[in-house]
């Protein structure tokens, strides 16, 4: 018989007056591994903090192998066996993976120094032990990103975890990588630990989880095994009522006599962009669908000035433009939301104001002067209008959710009153909640007469978007499809592939 390891009960946490927890209820067993979910602002990172000490709840009680315990810190946390390894790896690539392994707990030899080989010896032992062939000496910095969250676990275990949160611990790796990781939590949980498994990724939850917790608007709905439900319940329990709307296409009404925004006409650059030919209107939603490696994100980046045309041209309302830089793109109207938010569409240190009306600064300036009253209320109309989970508007982007970051990266280009935006898998990293609301999102901004390029390899979201659908392959755009004639995704593989 199985027996619960942490039982959290009438969990309350409230910040600025909100209540971001309602008394939660969330219990798991030994050995298992546990998924929580739900959107963003759900509430699932402030338990996960609670349970870490990071934040103190308000009230309620957590029991650790039947005993309550009070955890005021990480370092409570650590004592009763709780660790965590947060998306955001906090390894030193300077550093061995033996220093790593005990950074600010190293072993001490009878003067006082760090004692190295036991150090070494211990960190071969745990690495042994979960099977990981490589030297505690090999510096992080010289390793596979697979190899820094073997790191993190080898951390963990080092400190006598039993039970061990997974903040989206595949967002990084390779399939490859992903599998191995696979196999560590399967000799894991055989061990003895548990695992608290965090992910959007609903495949994976299937496959490695055994339980299944869903929080909404800081409410526990749902608990309930992986094998007792379907994916659509799951994806129900996050958003609140049924996916179908969301993703499924329906035909919009075509501006009247309307003007392509965007025309591209034979681009070339390097040897992905062989030659690209394609027409963007006022109001449509454009996708592109491809293999990897077929020129999509390049064919942007091109667009947007960012890589150099090597022949071509591209004409704005119908006049041709020389855009040399992302400069020349947004004096002429575009936008683009990359393909990594963090490291290209946003300053991570900056606050949300900041971030938003980064495009957009000669608007709202008055002789060099940001007119601050001006952009505080664009900027709260923005955050209100797409539902940004954010304290106000001071806050640090870095501290926000994956899907909340994504949305800022799109309120910045409409704080600019962008005409053209190119997204770049708009939906990556984002939560299905998230993923609902950017469809609607970007449906709502073609329908005001923008003209909106999507590339995405999510095939469920770009035929849920999309009102023409643009074939890549190997740098040249191999077909154009309406739409209304896709009956499937299976129509846009085959067009893909190339087969009839």
């Amino acid at each position: 018989m199985t027996k619960n390891i942490l039982k959290m009960s009438n969990i309350n946490k409230s910040f600025n007056k909100i209540n971001v927890l309602n008394k939660v209820d969330f219990e798991v067993e030994e050995g298992e591994v546990h998924a929580l979910m739900g959107g963003n602002g759900a509430g699932k990172s402030t338990l996960m903090k609670i349970l870490t000490g990071v934040y103190q709840l308000d009230n309620g009680i957590i029991e650790i192998d039947d005993k309550q315990e009070q955890i005021n810190s990480p370092t409570d946390a650590t004592k009763a066996g709780i660790s965590m390894i947060f998306q955001e790896f906090s390894l030193v690539p300077k550093l061995s993976i033996a220093q790593n392994i005990y950074l600010h707990r190293e072993p001490k030899t009878k003067l006082g120094t760090i004692d190295d080989k036991k150090m070494i010896r211990d960190s071969a032992a745990i690495l042994e032990s979960l099977d990981i062939k490589i030297s505690p000496e090999e510096l992080v910095e010289n390793i596979s990103v697979g190899y820094w969250q073997m790191t993190e676990i080898a951390k963990a275990l080092s400190m006598n975890t039993k039970i061990l949160i997974m903040d989206e611990p595949t967002s990084t790796l390779t399939k490859a990588e992903t599998e191995k990781l696979f196999e560590m939590i399967s000799k894991l949980k055989k061990s003895g630990i548990t695992i608290i498994y965090i992910s959007h990724r609903m495949d994976e939850i299937f496959q490695v989880c055994d339980r299944i917790t869903v929080l909404r608007n800081g409410k526990n709905v749902l608990t309930k095994k992986c094998s007792d439900m379907a994916l659509e319940e799951v994806i129900n329990a996050i958003i609140g009522g049924s996916m179908r709307k969301s993703f499924e296409w329906t035909e919009r009404s075509i501006i009247e006599n309307r003007k392509p925004l965007l025309e591209a006409k034979n681009l070339k650059s390097g040897d992905k962009v062989k030659d690209v030919s394609f027409s963007l209107y006022e109001g449509e939603i454009l996708g592109i669908a491809g293999l990897m490696g077929s020129g999509r994100s390049e064919t942007a980046k091109v667009v947007f000035g960012i890589d150099p045309l090597d022949n071509g041209e591209i004409y704005i309302k119908g006049e041709m433009k020389k855009i040399n830089s992302p400069s020349d793109a947004i004096n002429c109207g575009m936008g683009l939301v990359p393909e990594d938010r963090r490291s290209q569409g946003l300053i991570l240190g900056h606050s949300v104001k900041e971030n938003t009306i980064l495009p957009g600064l000669p608007i709202f300036s008055k002789k060099t002067i940001i007119q601050d009253n001006i952009v505080d209320e664009k900027v709260e109309e923005l955050v209100e209008k797409l539902n940004v989970k954010t304290d106000d508007i001071y806050k640090t982007v870095s501290l926000l959710s994956g899907g909340n970051q994504q949305k800022l990266v799109l309120a910045k280009w409409l704080a600019n009153d962008t005409e053209i935006l190119i997204l770049d898998e708009p939906t990556s990293g984002v939560d299905i909640g998230a993923k609902t609301e950017i469809i609607e999102l970007i449906r709502e901004m073609a329908d005001s007469g923008k003209a909106v390029l999507v590339i995405s390899s999510e095939m469920t979201e770009l035929l849920a978007m999309s009102d023409r659908i643009l074939i890549m392959k190997d740098g040249v755009v191999t077909n154009s499809i309406d739409r209304k004639v896709i009956k499937n995704e299976e129509d846009v593989e085959y067009a893909i592939q190339n087969v009839e």
